[in-house]
């Protein structure tokens, strides 16, 4: 399976080189592999053994052919020198590399990774992949709080393996504390949604609601995925922030963010949503203008 997605700075689409594709494309589409799934790459204790392994010394051998296979731009790291491959993939990025505009009617994307965009949401049916629906209850398993998000906006950002992996938050103002969820390790890659229905209400997951200065109440949802032994929380609930500071970042693997905005809060660049609407995911990077206050 291809992966193409809509790169908005060179206004065209590229293909997605992805870590692992014939692994891939056997798990999620094959009858002995779908078995492998759900005996053991889903669980909990696959993705903690290859964890361990990736804090290990050893395991930074095998961060400089990742670096040439995905064409990492090691010029915006703030280290170099990485203990294990961990240490690599949650490596810091120097204050220059991803700017972050003071502006408070601008809404930036919180991480690097690809969108999609949806508004005036039916949080009984939230779109995973064309054809393949999940509801916001089953997800964050509170109905105090979704209740807000009715007929607001959904955005869905999904990081690939080779993306900085740290999340940010994309106003000033106060986080409540992470609510966690247990649940399973799937994938969270465009071949494993398409095969795997409701799969981010059954992968692992956090949520906290961000009282945000300038966008109202913001629902953030992180979603683990194979081989992302932990989702790190970085910020102190309740404590003020300011726009583009560290929320948390997710170690090893692919994973996903999503935030709910309610209702008439903001509005989405016109790109994101009509690419959104062709079926394609827009790449983006933290601190880039994805949309604007209503």
């Amino acid at each position: 399976m291809v992966v193409k997605f809509y790169n908005r700075r060179k206004k065209s689409y590229e293909v997605e080189k992805i870590a692992g594709d014939r692994y891939l494309n056997w798990v999620y589409s094959s009858p002995s592999g779908m078995t492998f799934l759900e005996l053991l790459i889903k669980k909990k204790v696959f993705s903690r053994i290859y964890g361990l392994y990736c804090d290990t010394r050893l395991s930074s051998l095998k961060i400089n052919k990742f670096i040439r296979d995905f064409n990492i731009d090691m010029s915006l790291s703030k280290d170099l020198n990485f203990n294990s491959f961990n240490e690599f993939f949650i490596r810091r990025l120097n204050s220059s590399a991803r700017p972050i505009t003071s502006d408070k009617n601008t809404l930036i994307s919180p991480c690097d990774g690809k969108i999609l965009a949806y508004t005036n949401i039916d949080i009984q049916s939230l779109i995973q992949v064309k054809g393949i629906t999940y509801k916001l209850s089953d997800l964050v398993k509170n109905d105090e709080v979704i209740s807000n998000y009715k007929n607001g906006s959904c955005l869905v950002f999904r990081l690939c393996p080779s993306d900085y992996h740290r999340f940010h938050f994309v106003d000033s103002g106060l986080c409540s504390k992470t609510f966690k969820i247990k649940g399973s390790y799937y994938s969270v890659n465009p071949i494993a949604l398409k095969c795997k229905n409701n799969l981010f209400c059954e992968n692992k997951r956090e949520w906290s609601v961000f009282h945000s200065n300038n966008f109202d109440d913001i629902l953030y949802v992180e979603v683990g995925a194979t081989c992302v032994g932990s989702i790190f929380q970085t910020y102190t609930p309740n404590i003020k922030v300011k726009k583009g500071d560290e929320k948390g970042y997710f170690k090893f693997g692919g994973s996903t963010v999503i935030l709910f905005f309610k209702k008439d809060t903001i509005k989405i660049q016109e790109d994101i949503l009509h690419q959104t609407n062709l079926g394609y995911e827009t790449s983006v990077f933290l601190g880039e203008n994805i949309g604007t206050r209503s």
